[in-house]
């Protein structure tokens, strides 16, 4: 009978009564011990008090995690799973049956994730290469964006083209090492030039093709590789 009311709650009592012979004595001081406690339920005489010192253990660090919002990670697996769990409802609706194991679907939903981001970082990567391997590494000399130019031009392409003069110039004015890592603006770096405003044909199409996104037209490109002219220098001589 205590076994079928309270099954192997009461280890120590269902011990006194299969022993040979039952020791009824304790079994039987236990059982009204365990009724005295149903009786009499634990409570507390300042309920404010109790309240108060719950609040102070539930404030300590320990238990930030039932205060804290759940993570952008755990939000999406979370999302993740109620999508698998509604795709495992449609296939194979909510009755009864033999269904697969719920992990083999998680299982193969990471394995799609996994192909996808290495198909994209391997794609990524190899334009960023592709991007990289194009650049010349160390400076460049200013006779090699004044040929950049020339081909860039030749191409129709003449607002990179107008780049290069302007790098071209800004490294027969300060160097080699100025377009690629002198702070200041190409509107600085020609203030060096010896009559400034004979640029100004160059640099105007410039700031409002790199800067404003306009195009430029042959004449203005004409008139800007006439002003940096004087600034050339031959290749050979270059080296």
């Amino acid at each position: 009978m205590l076994r079928a009311g309270t099954g192997l709650t009461q280890p120590e009592i269902l011990d006194d009564l299969q022993r040979q012979p039952p020791d009824l004595v304790d079994a039987r001081a236990r059982l009204l011990a365990l009724l005295a406690l149903l009786e009499q339920p634990a409570s507390t005489k300042d309920p404010e008090l109790a309240k108060q010192r719950l609040h102070d253990v539930l404030a300590m660090s320990r238990y930030d995690a039932l205060r804290r919002p759940p993570s952008l990670l755990d939000r999406f697996i979370q999302w993740v799973g109620d999508r698998i769990n509604q795709l495992l409802r449609v296939l194979f609706g909510t009755g009864g049956g033999p269904q697969a194991p719920v992990w083999i679907f998680y299982v193969f939903g990471a394995v799609v994730l996994i192909a996808v981001a290495v198909i994209v970082f391997r794609s990524a990567r190899g334009r960023f290469a592709e991007g990289v391997t194009a650049q010349p590494s160390g400076p460049r000399a200013p006779a090699d964006y004044f040929a950049e130019a020339d081909r860039l031009a030749a191409r129709g392409d003449r607002v990179r083209a107008i780049r290069a003069l302007c790098a071209g110039v800004a490294g027969t004015l300060s160097g080699e090492r100025t377009w690629e890592g002198s702070p200041l603006t190409v509107r600085e770096i020609f203030q060096r030039a010896p009559d400034p405003a004979r640029l100004r044909p160059l640099l105007i199409p410039f700031e409002a093709a790199v800067y404003g996104g306009r195009e430029v037209d042959a004449a203005t490109y004409e008139r800007a590789a006439g002003v940096a002219a004087p600034f050339r220098q031959p290749v050979s001589a270059a080296a």
